[in-house]
């Protein structure tokens, strides 16, 4: 990007990486260096990391001298299909993830797949929850061609990685060029991330990679919409068994400190509460449809969340 000879300054700034970084605090270190450097509004931010490094270089970017331009050069299968495309930035608040941030669409998202070569398996297992998504709420070819080709997604071919990262980022955009700023069809992309959500903060942040805990808050959101009939329990097992076959979670582990109590809690402040009411993305007919709904059986989330959290201990500390 630089030509020889040009005049291009380029500074840096590292910042540590984990959900439990991603804070007010570690983002303003982009914004003091900035101030310290006494960049302009030409100054371009450029984001080179996973999801959390991306969402707070675009939210420097969207408040410095209130707002300059900037680019997302993702680094993990998590940025790539999901986080890096879209324009969402923000940081976590103790009470809730990503409740401080900005719409700020970057100039460009720059892919190279080769980066995901020394990308830990647990890191791309977790980005691999959000490919899945995109098949469950509107693309039943995709979700089958991921059901074909999940050994090799997980042993990094590369031209699997390629197109299911490609297909990832077209329903995403699709989506997004629909509802930019989450009105209405945006929020089906958050499908697992309201039980997802509770159990990253929760559980306390890092404790869960992103992708982890939303793979629990899919079948979560699976199971509630079978108690409801809104799909069959054969889909059911085809989400669990593609969640296995992607080395993701499905269940709290024993020593979780979640019960019912702390899922309402902080659900009850999700982003998608609306005049108080919370609404959730559940699955309704066929495999890839969903609906955005605050229209549900209350009680058969309740049902869902005990089953879960039936024999961690938080919950038993609670009957206790």
């Amino acid at each position: 990007m630089m030509k020889e000879g040009g005049d291009i300054q380029v500074d840096t700034v590292v910042l540590p990486d984990g959900e439990e970084e991603k804070t007010m605090d570690v983002m303003m270190k982009i914004i003091d260096k900035a101030l310290e450097l006494g960049l302009d509004r030409k100054v371009t931010f450029v984001a080179l990391g996973g999801g959390v490094i991306g969402d707070m270089v675009g939210f420097a970017a969207a408040i410095y001298q209130r707002g300059v331009n900037f680019i997302q050069i993702p680094t993990t299968v998590m940025a790539m299909v999901d986080s890096s495309v879209g324009g969402k930035t923000g940081v976590n608040h103790p009470l809730g993830k990503n409740m401080v941030g900005a719409f700020h669409q970057p100039q460009c998202v720059f892919i190279d797949t080769d980066t995901l070569s020394t990308l830990p398996d647990r890191e791309l297992q977790s980005g691999v929850a959000e490919v899945i998504k995109y098949g469950l709420i509107r693309d039943a070819d995709f979700f089958e061609w991921q059901e074909k080709n999940m050994a090799s997604l997980l042993t990094r071919d590369p031209a699997t990685l390629r197109y299911a990262i490609k297909r990832s980022c077209e329903n995403k955009a699709e989506v997004v060029k629909a509802d930019e700023k989450e009105a209405g069809v945006r929020a089906t992309l958050n499908l697992g991330h309201t039980f997802g959500h509770a159990i990253e903060n929760g559980s306390g942040y890092g404790v869960w990679l992103h992708g982890e805990a939303v793979a629990i808050g899919t079948v979560m959101a699976a199971n509630m919409s079978a108690r409801m009939g809104w799909i069959d329990q054969s889909l059911v097992k085809r989400i669990y068994d593609i969640m296995d076959a992607a080395k993701l979670p499905v269940e709290l582990p024993l020593d979780s400190p979640m019960n019912a109590e702390t899922f309402l809690k902080v659900m009850s402040v999700d982003k998608k509460v609306a005049n108080g009411q919370l609404r959730l993305i559940l699955l309704k007919g066929e495999l890839g449809n969903c609906l955005f709904t605050g229209d549900f059986d209350e009680q058969a989330m309740k049902d869902t969340i005990d089953e879960f959290v039936a024999e961690c201990s938080g919950a038993s500390k609670v009957a206790a």
